[in-house]
């Protein structure tokens, strides 16, 4: 069995490949420092937006997976319901232009 990083960790190292490539990213709900869920929110600034989260495939590996897309009020109110019923869960905001959200490179992408 891989050893998982703790959430914290893994927010850490993800905040800081974004900075690496000029993408602005925020905390914007900070959750469990072990184990929280996350959950990233790519704003394209075009009041759009994409929420993804952590799930597995039919194979059973981990993989990034659409959670709420479309108009960013919207994408808003499926994460605070989310909130309600997970006080741990941490969402980074995810600001670009392009959709860039660097999930699916390798060391993110499960």
């Amino acid at each position: 069995m891989t050893p998982r990083l703790t959430s914290d960790l893994w927010v850490s190292a993800y905040l800081r490949r974004l900075q690496l490539v000029n993408i602005p990213a925020f905390i914007t709900s900070k959750g469990d420092a072990t184990a929280g869920a996350v959950i990233v929110k790519l704003n394209t600034l075009d009041g759009n937006a994409c929420a993804y989260h952590r799930s597995y495939d039919l194979d059973g590996n981990r993989v990034w997976a659409t959670l709420a897309e479309g108009v960013e009020r919207d994408v808003d109110a499926s994460l605070n319901k989310q909130r309600s019923f997970d006080p741990d869960i941490w969402v980074i905001e995810v600001e670009d232009r392009q959709g860039r959200h660097l999930l699916d490179e390798d060391g993110l992408s499960g």
